[in-house]
């Protein structure tokens, strides 16, 4: 009975070693590219999409890291008064908000994880970029700056 519990966790623990690998291969599969140009320069970052409403309701709840130059871009379809808040977030974040020409509307710098407060976009925006808390003030990413992505008009 032991040697059959031993055999069974080892064939879980190898799956859930092969699933976890699949899975941070398919992850890393979604990312795509998107460019920030900026006066200091063009910034790249991989970032996944939050296109589907369940998609954007979870956003990066209940992480607990987010890697150096990645995001999540939350893709409204078309222009909208939006707002966000950090309810389950553990991550400072900026938030980025986008218009549909690619121009950036707004920045929220360095939220407060866990907070309940709503942070809105201040106009229509196509679209809401999130990245580490403090990465537009270290870049120099600022309103009117253009961001490159397929989802924007202007790219």
């Amino acid at each position: 009975m032991r040697r059959c519990l031993l055999v069974l966790l080892a064939v879980l623990s190898f799956l859930g070693f092969t699933l976890a690998g699949t899975a941070g291969r398919l992850a890393a599969a979604e990312l795509q590219p998107l460019e920030i140009a900026s006066k200091s320069g063009v910034h790249v970052f991989a970032v996944e999409m939050a296109s589907t409403p369940a998609e954007q309701a979870r956003g990066l709840m209940d992480r607990r890291g987010l890697p150096e130059g990645q995001g999540m871009l939350f893709d409204f379809h078309h222009e909208q008064l939006t707002s966000f808040w950090m309810k389950n977030t553990y991550i400072p974040l900026d938030m980025i908000f986008i218009r549909g020409d690619g121009r950036i509307l707004r920045i929220v710098e360095n939220t407060v994880p866990l907070s309940e407060v709503l942070i809105p976009s201040g106009g229509p925006v196509r679209a809401v970029l999130e990245v580490n808390g403090g990465t537009a003030k270290k870049l120099g990413i600022a309103p009117g700056d253009r961001v490159a992505h397929p989802i924007f008009s202007g790219h």
